[in-house]
Order: C-alpha cells, then sequence, then structure tokens
C-alpha cells in the first residue's frame, strides 16, 4: 500500500461537475487531484456527455459540437490550469473517520483535507438489445438533448412518472406526434402533469405496453418501436424516429452509502444553496445530488461552487 502526503482536494468524477470544480480549484492553487474513473462498470470519463452525440445547448457552441468533444476541452482547461488527473476508478473511501479522508485508488491510497463528490448518475433504460444498439442512433434518456433533432418526425416517449411526463409534453412541442408508452394501466406521475398530457392531441398514450424491440439495429438508425400490450399479449408496431426513455436515473453513490445523507431516491443532500454535505470538507456537486435539471450547464454550474465551497472552507481550517 503506497501512501502519499496529505492532498488539499480530492475530486472523484469528470463529468461537466468535476472537471469545472478542478479548473476552479487548480486557479485558486489548491492543486487539485482528480480521479476521472476508468470502466465501464464505475465511472465513465467524461461523463452522460460521453453518450451524447450533438450538443446544441451548451452556451458558446453556436455550431453544435459532440459530447465527447466538449469534455475533451473541459478535461484540457482543468489540466492546462493544472489539475493532475488520474484515470482510475476509486474503490473506497473513508470519510467518517476523522480528517484526512481516505480515498482508494486500486491499491493506493490518497489523503485530503477535502473532497469534491462528482460522481453523477446514469439514466436508467429498458435493457434490450436492439436499445443498446441503437444508443445515440434514435434511442436517448434525454429529450432536452436530443428532442431538436427529431424536429417535425415521430417520437415515442417510455415511462409513467414526471419525468416521462415532462419529456413527452416537452418534445410534443417539437416533434409531429409522440407516443407515451406505459406498462401500468394508470400514471405514478403527479395529476396535474398527466392531465396536461392527457390533453395534449398530439400525444398518444398506449396504457399496458411494453417495449419489445426498438428497430432498425441493421438500418443503424430507429425506424419503429414494437410494443406489447401487456393483458392481451398482442404485440404491433408503432413508426417512429427516436426513442426517448424516462424510467428514471440511478445516483452514483455506492461508495458513500452509510457516510453521506441521501435523499429518499438515493442522492446525496446538499445543504441548500451550496455544494456541503452533512460531513464538513466534503462537498457533492452535478447529477450525483441535481435530480431536477441534470443539465451539463447547471452540472458546471455547481461545480464551480463546490471548488469555492471548498476553498473557503480549507481557508477557514487554516489555510491550504
Amino acid at each position: 500500500m503506497s501512501e502519499s502526503n496529505v492532498r488539499n482536494l480530492v475530486i472523484i468524477g469528470s463529468g461537466p461537475a468535476g472537471l469545472t470544480a478542478a479548473i476552479y480549484a487548480a486557479r485558486a492553487n489548491l492543486k487539485p487531484l482528480l480521479i476521472e474513473g476508468f470502466s465501464a462498470g464505475g465511472l465513465i470519463p467524461g461523463g452522460q456527455l460521453m453518450f451524447t452525440t450533438d450538443v446544441e445547448n451548451y452556451p458558446g457552441f453556436p455550431e453544435k459540437i459532440t459530447g465527447q468533444e466538449l469534455m475533451q476541452r473541459f478535461r484540457d482547461q482543468a489540466a492546462h490550469q493544472g489539475t493532475e488527473i488520474v484515470t482510475a476508478d476509486v474503490t473506497k473511501v473513508e470519510l467518517t473517520g476523522g480528517h484526512p479522508f481516505k480515498v482508494w485508488v486500486e491499491d493506493t491510497l490518497y489523503l485530503t483535507k477535502a473532497v469534491v463528490i462528482a460522481t453523477g448518475a446514469r439514466a436508467n433504460y429498458l435493457g434490450l438489445e436492439s436499445e443498446e444498439k441503437l444508443k445515440n442512433k434514435g434511442v436517448s434518456a434525454c429529450a432536452v438533448c436530443d428532442g431538436a433533432l427529431f424536429r417535425g418526425q415521430d417520437v415515442v416517449v417510455v415511462g409513467g412518472g414526471d419525468t416521462a411526463m415532462e419529456e413527452a409534453s416537452y418534445l410534443s412541442g417539437l416533434c409531429s406526434s409522440v407516443t407515451l408508452v406505459h406498462r401500468r394501466d394508470e400514471f405514478r406521475a403527479s395529476k396535474a402533469m398527466v392531465q396536461r398530457v392527457v390533453e395534449n392531441p398530439k400525444i398518444k398514450i398506449l396504457y399496458s405496453h411494453v417495449v419489445e424491440e426498438v428497430l432498425d439495429v441493421k438500418a443503424d438508425m430507429v425506424t419503429g418501436v414494437r410494443v406489447k400490450n401487456v393483458k392481451t399479449g398482442d404485440s404491433h408496431l408503432v413508426p417512429a424516429a427516436a426513442m426517448f426513455v424516462a424510467i428514471g436515473h440511478t445516483p452514483m453513490t455506492d461508495l458513500f452509502v452509510g457516510q453521506l445523507e441521501t435523499h429518499p431516491n438515493g442522492y446525496l443532500k446538499t445543504v441548500p444553496g451550496s455544494t456541503r454535505t452533512n460531513i464538513p470538507g466534503v462537498f457533492a456537486a452535478g447529477d450525483v445530488q441535481d435530480w431536477n435539471y441534470r443539465q451539463a450547464v447547471t452540472a458546471a454550474g455547481t461545480g464551480c461552487m463546490a471548488a469555492l465551497d471548498a476553498e473557503r472552507w480549507l481557508a477557514q481550517q487554516g489555510g491550504h
């Protein structure tokens, strides 16, 4: 077990939140260490934007930019400002044993005065082979990110909660029609949101249906969705240019269970108006603590907040 000196700040995660925190922390001369992740089973370097093809809503890029290129620019900027980046997964953290905090990256132990958690959240998918093969080719988990690519076309939304209602309503303003597929015969979303969807003439609702297959893998693009009525067993094809999956997200909090307070839905709790968690010196930014907005620009904003919060906290502890 090799052990390094105590760091000022370790940042876990390398999406917009983690990398923005790194940029600000490096500029404040905190000499941050960023653990960016490595494996598909752990954190994805670059975060969820790595699964997005064209980003058209990030300020400053009128000509649009790919998610991968945008995150590479974030990473280059963090490194240029002086961030040390490790491409590996954090395997364990100890945040409750007093200072310094302990962060293990495989067999290497890092000691740090402060931690920014920016591990993000992953979208839940249906688990179909055809869905996996058509991700970013018409299969998406973010209508705000990708809806405009299918302007004037027919699309499908899968889900029955508030997110599904929001996605369907949003897409109805862009697309010629929206078919909402829900496995139960009633929605679990709030009444007001359900009413808005039910009354929208551009949204067709298929209750008690599940998606069997997304077409067409051979064409390498979405051409339709085969759905099955769970009550009758009958299947039929819904022609569509895209399928938006809105069955929730899972925050990447496994490392912190039992150490940090979470909301009932599993997201990390932060003090309103800040990125502070229940442990002084530990801060959370981005989608791991935000299930409401989940946009690159809002994640980047909270990453900035986390770096400033960490810098101020370290100064109060006697400088850095």
